[in-house]
C-alpha cells in the first residue's frame, strides 16, 4: 500500500520514538488519515501511535483540535497558523509526546493564485515544546503524487522534531 521509502521512513520514526519513549499524534487534512496509516502499517507500532485526528473540514479542526474560528477565518485552513494550531490540538487533546499536523490544497481543485494546488502547511510539536512549521510547493503533481510528497515531508518532520 505504501511505498518502500514511506514504510523505510515510518520504520525510522517510530524506533526513533521508541528509544526515547515518545508518543505520536496526527493531525491530518489533506492527507485524510494517510500518515498515521504509514505509521501503523509498521507491525508492532502501537506501543508509539496514540492516535491520529482527521480534521477534513473547518469544523472538524475548531471541534476536535480546538482550532479558532477567527484563524480559520482570518488566515484560511491553508496556512501556518492553521498548521500550528493543529499540532497544538493534536497535543492538548492526546496522550502523545509529540504531534504532526498537515493541511494543504492537494488537487486538482482548489487552489489560488495566492494558494495554489500543491502547497501544504505543515508543523511539529514535542510536549511542552515550540511548534516547527514548514510551508511546501509540491505544484500540481496530481492528488496522489501532492499527498505521497506531503507523508513524506511529514515524516521527515517528525525524525527532525524527535
Amino acid at each position: 500500500m505504501f511505498s518502500d521509502e514511506i514504510k523505510s521512513l515510518a520504520t525510522e520514526v517510530l524506533d526513533l520514538s521508541r528509544a526515547k519513549n515518545l508518543k505520536i499524534a496526527t493531525a491530518e487534512s489533506c492527507t485524510g488519515g494517510l500518515i498515521i496509516g504509514a505509521l501503523t502499517e509498521i507491525a508492532g507500532s502501537s506501543d508509539v501511535v496514540d492516535r491520529g485526528f482527521v480534521t477534513y473540514t473547518n469544523r472538524a479542526k475548531m471541534e476536535c483540535l480546538g482550532v479558532s474560528a477567527d484563524t480559520l477565518k482570518i488566515d484560511g485552513a491553508v496556512s501556518p497558523e492553521v498548521a500550528i494550531a493543529m499540532t497544538e490540538g493534536a497535543i492538548k487533546y492526546s496522550s502523545a509526546n509529540i504531534a504532526v499536523s498537515v493541511t494543504g490544497i492537494a488537487g486538482p481543485d482548489g487552489g489560488t493564485d495566492q494558494k495554489p494546488v500543491g502547497l501544504v502547511h505543515m508543523a511539529a510539536i514535542k510536549r511542552g515544546g515550540n511548534p516547527l512549521h514548514q510551508m511546501h510547493k509540491f505544484g500540481d503533481l496530481g492528488r496522489g503524487a501532492v499527498r505521497q510528497a506531503t507523508i513524506i515531508a511529514a515524516l521527515k518532520l517528525l525524525k527532525e522534531v524527535i
